[in-house]
């Protein structure tokens, strides 16, 4: 049972399902990254880029072990939302049985077949003394999500309105399973844009070898589509860099105007409501209005810390070339070019690392809302970027699984066929452009550099 279901912890974050995006874990990752590289064993983070992150499983599990004191005498294991919903939907709850995801387990929790499953016992204990005993309390074999977990209850099935004992898939992260929505395929990065990235690529067995790709998300088999490693990459704020300034230049409506007597409720509410639909619009609208080059500023997108290349959750964004008559269009613009060259450094990297990008596709939220936006990753790239027709990738992931878990189809390729949505738009590079962008990114890069370097400080 969930703690959280429990009376005794029902208000108690501390119990509840943690967030990717909180960061309170960094000094336990710091601590899970100096045992891989100094306990004379193997190092468990070499699959994981080399970098365990602070969004990751057993960071987070430390940091509420050392926290919570009640929670630490009362859990009896830690299960991955991915894999806490078809265990449920089965009626399967038990931790230890439970059939746990591949993709899960081996992007966040460094399993790897190359030395049985999870990180050893011994490796946990030198990290710290409290994750003791808690390997046991996992299984050690995971699945893809084309496997079936089990069958749909009856009570959940009179719930949800489907039938009895219909077959349930192996869970899987969103992002992932939306790039199989979205026709990922081998040399095709996929890249998942909402309020952060994930930008995600399969790679033959064959091709890949025994390479470690430095400073990813992790290479796991079978974490996105069976057979093939599964690469993940991605920036820990995109969206959220735009909601940050929006909601910066809201709090004067918010800290002041809401508080004056000379509006009325109704007209206080009108002007929220306002300010909420069309203040990233009118942005947009002027920050496109801008050259490029124009504004004289270079920004850091790094405001949630960095996630790829080389994670690091202590780093903060940045911007510089400030003038007196530097405006918030202005500021929008390059904040959307801070964005755009943070992916622009994982396609480096991947690169760098001998990784063949041949195509890009796009999916979520912003891909389908803002065309500026995408014009400019783009430009940033040097690439063209497909747009996926569908709105719901992750669902129609979710789908496409769900029908090769059930015998339907007799593959995901036969079945990415089948049911896939296509593409709506293509962005296409302006040369012009992308020669700005490459003088504009070099500075990114300096900046970058100097900022990690002499104004990092530990969280």
């Amino acid at each position: 049972i969930p703690l959280a279901l429990q009376d005794e912890f029902e208000d108690n974050p501390n119990a509840m399902f943690v967030l990717w995006k909180d960061h309170t874990a960094v000094k336990e990752a710091d601590e899970i990254n100096y045992a891989a590289r100094n306990w004379g064993g193997t190092d468990y983070t070499q699959y994981s880029g080399g970098i365990y992150s602070a969004e990751w499983f057993w960071a987070k599990i430390l940091h509420l072990l050392r926290e919570d004191e009640k929670v630490r005498e009362h859990a009896f294991s830690w299960v991955e939302h991915c894999d806490w919903l078809p265990a449920l939907l089965t009626g399967n709850t038990d931790p230890v049985s439970m059939k746990r995801s591949r993709c899960a387990a081996g992007h966040k929790a460094m399993w790897h077949s190359d030395w049985g499953g999870l990180p050893s016992e011994e490796f946990l204990l030198k990290i710290n003394p409290l994750y003791k005993g808690l390997r046991s309390r996992f299984s050690t074999q995971t699945y893809t999500s084309a496997t079936k977990a089990g069958n749909l209850t009856k009570e959940w099935a009179g719930f949800l309105g489907l039938k009895p004992g219909i077959p349930v898939a192996v869970g899987g992260i969103d992002a992932h399973v939306g790039a199989v929505g979205g026709g990922i395929k081998e040399k095709t990065l996929a890249k998942i844009i909402g309020t952060s990235t994930c930008d995600i690529m399969v790679v033959s067995p064959d091709i890949l070898g025994k390479k470690l790709i430095k400073g990813i998300c992790g290479q796991v088999n079978g974490s996105v589509l069976p057979g093939l490693i599964g690469l993940e990459a991605g920036q820990s704020a995109f969206g959220d860099v735009y909601a940050w300034f929006k909601d910066l230049l809201s709090w004067p409506y918010s800290n002041v105007l809401v508080g004056s007597e000379s509006l009325d409720c109704k007209t206080k509410a009108k002007l929220q409501q306002i300010l909420d639909r069309q203040l990233l619009g009118r942005l947009t609208m002027e920050a496109a209005k801008t050259a490029i080059e124009e504004t004289g500023l270079i920004a850091l997108d790094w405001l949630n810390g960095r996630r790829t290349p080389d994670a690091n959750q202590n780093l903060k964004g940045a911007i510089i070339g400030l003038s007196l008559s530097t405006d918030a269009p202005k500021i929008f613009r390059a904040l959307v070019e801070a964005t755009a060259f943070g992916g622009k450094a994982i396609v480096d990297r991947l690169a760098s690392e001998g990784v063949v990008i041949d195509q890009v596709i796009a999916m979520g939220g912003i891909t389908q809302k803002n065309p500026f936006v995408m014009q400019v990753i783009a430009d940033v790239l040097n690439m063209p970027i497909k747009v996926t027709a569908s709105e719901q990738t992750c669902a129609l992931g979710a789908a496409i699984f769900g029908t090769v878990a059930a015998g339907v189809y007799p593959s995901i390729a036969l079945a990415q066929e089948k049911m896939g949505s296509g593409f709506s738009q293509v962005f296409s590079p302006d040369q012009e452009n992308v020669i700005k962008y490459q003088r504009l990114y070099r500075e990114y890069s300096a900046l970058g550099n100097n900022i990690e370097e002499h104004f990092t400080k530990p969280i």
